[in-house]
C-alpha cells in the first residue's frame, strides 16, 4: 500500500531571480534614511524631465511642493 507523500506528483519549478536587479527596482522610487529605513520620493517630473526626488508628504503620493 503506498503512502499520499508517495502518491503524489512533485513538481519542481525553476527559479531565476536576479536579486541585485530586484534590489535596484525596489530601491529606484525610495531615499534611504539610514537604519535600513526608506521613504518613498517624489516621482513629479521637474521642466528639465528629471524627477523631483524629494520625500513623499506624509500619506500623499507627492512632496509638498507638488501636493497642491
Amino acid at each position: 500500500m503506498k503512502t499520499r507523500s508517495q502518491t503524489q506528483n512533485t513538481v519542481l519549478y525553476e527559479v531565476n531571480i536576479d536579486f541585485d536587479e530586484a534590489s535596484k527596482a525596489w530601491r529606484q522610487n525610495k531615499k534611504h534614511l539610514g537604519n535600513c529605513q526608506y521613504k518613498y520620493v517624489c516621482p513629479y517630473e521637474k521642466k528639465d524631465g528629471a524627477p523631483c526626488g524629494k520625500a513623499c508628504y506624509k500619506q500623499s503620493q507627492y512632496c509638498w511642493t507638488h501636493t497642491r
